[in-house]
């Protein structure tokens, strides 16, 4: 029995028959929904009838309703349609948490006009996360996956927001296309995060008055500096500590230090973080065995800090909390590619100057708090 006619604009069954046996084919707005048996174990399938879908402009996943095996055929969707209203929302309310936050640490009143002069603040952190976003967006774009631009996520922190992350939607092509795209977020992040840190450096410190610094109640902030950090100091010849009490850095240097802590917490190898893509486009299936060890490591680190250190307990909750969100990565698995080929010697190299770069970012104490 031949297989159907696929409605206009559809893949043709008969360039996957050797897979997946069509008996029916609906079309449903947009999508074409191919009724029929896989002739082999589905992930095998999936994987043999993806690149005529996607060839022909198509993303694909398969469903089953009613003991029928169903594959749905979407359009790819690249382009934007229409105005974000969504994403626009969301970062003029993270704008606003930034601004909020900012005025904090420039010593303003949060709850005045005076909130508009904590905009280099504000903008340092939407630029760091937003160019890290715009990093995957690119090349998500580039390899033809479907992502969204990215969403930043307000919330009345110290640094007011907890970061940006867009949405991709079906499968990732290759190898190459989960490791460009995952490598891609930390390494334009970064390029922003430098140039932040920098511009900061060069600014005027902030000065608090004698009466805050010695107020009994006073909370004290205490931020660790990684030697990335340390580093761009040294070759601007610009301090980032003071040895009066109430000199402190610029806050866009906080936004450049903000930049840096979420280049390595990406960077962790683990399930859908940059640093599980990059590892498992390199290790392939391997870096599940690699993924099991990080919760323990930063389980090991949050001890060692507790019992042996005079760490507060906010700095050691830092990795406990992430530790907790290892092991639900490690639990979910990282992304997996439909054309598992091994990548070259050149992606790989990348791979390890970005992990590199990424234990620059790290420092054991991020942020402490002294009551």
């Amino acid at each position: 029995m031949e297989s159907p006619e696929a409605p206009t604009g559809g893949p043709d069954p008969r360039g996957f028959e050797d897979h997946f046996y069509v008996y029916e084919i609906r079309r449903d707005g947009e999508e074409v929904r191919y009724y029929g048996t896989p002739l082999k174990p589905v992930h095998e399938m999936i994987r043999a009838v993806w690149p005529v879908f996607h060839d022909q402009g198509y993303e694909v996943r398969v469903e089953q309703d009613l003991g029928e095996w169903i594959l749905v055929a979407e359009p790819i969707d690249l382009g934007i349609d229409g105005i974000p209203w969504t994403n626009v929302i969301l970062a003029l309310a993270t704008v606003a948490s930034t601004l909020f936050a900012g005025a904090f640490w420039y010593q303003l009143n949060p709850y005045s006009y005076e909130i508009i002069y904590a905009w280099p603040f504000a903008a340092a952190i939407m630029i760091v996360l937003g160019v890290h976003e715009l990093g995957h967006y690119v090349m998500s774009r580039y390899h033809r996956v479907n992502a969204s631009l990215p969403y930043f996520i307000p919330v009345p922190t110290l640094i007011g927001t907890m970061g940006a992350v867009i949405k991709m939607k079906g499968h990732i092509p290759s190898r190459k296309a989960l490791f460009d795209i995952g490598v891609a977020g930390p390494l334009a992040g970064l390029f922003a995060t430098i140039v932040v840190t920098v511009i900061g450096l060069h600014l005027p410190p902030i000065q608090v008055p004698a009466s805050v610094v010695e107020h009994p109640d006073a909370i004290r902030i205490e931020l660790g500096y990684p030697l990335l950090l340390e580093f761009l100091s040294w070759v601007t010849g610009q301090p980032a500590t003071f040895p009066e009490e109430n000199k402190f850095v610029n806050p866009v240097v906080i936004g450049g230090w903000v930049g840096m802590f979420v280049t390595f917490l990406n960077m962790i190898p683990v399930g859908q973080l940059d640093g599980g893509h990059i590892v498992r486009a390199i290790l392939g299936e391997r870096q599940q065995i690699v993924g099991a060890f990080v919760p323990v490591a930063l389980f090991g680190l949050a001890g060692y800090l507790y019992f042996f250190t005079e760490a507060t307990v906010h700095g050691v909750m830092i990795w406990g909390l992430w530790g907790m969100i290892a092991a639900v990565f490690v639990a979910v698995g990282p992304a997996a590619p439909v054309q598992d080929e091994e990548l070259g010697g050149g992606r790989i190299l990348v791979g390890v100057l970005t992990f590199v770069l990424g234990i620059l970012c790290f420092t054991p104490l991020p942020i402490q708090v002294h009551m």
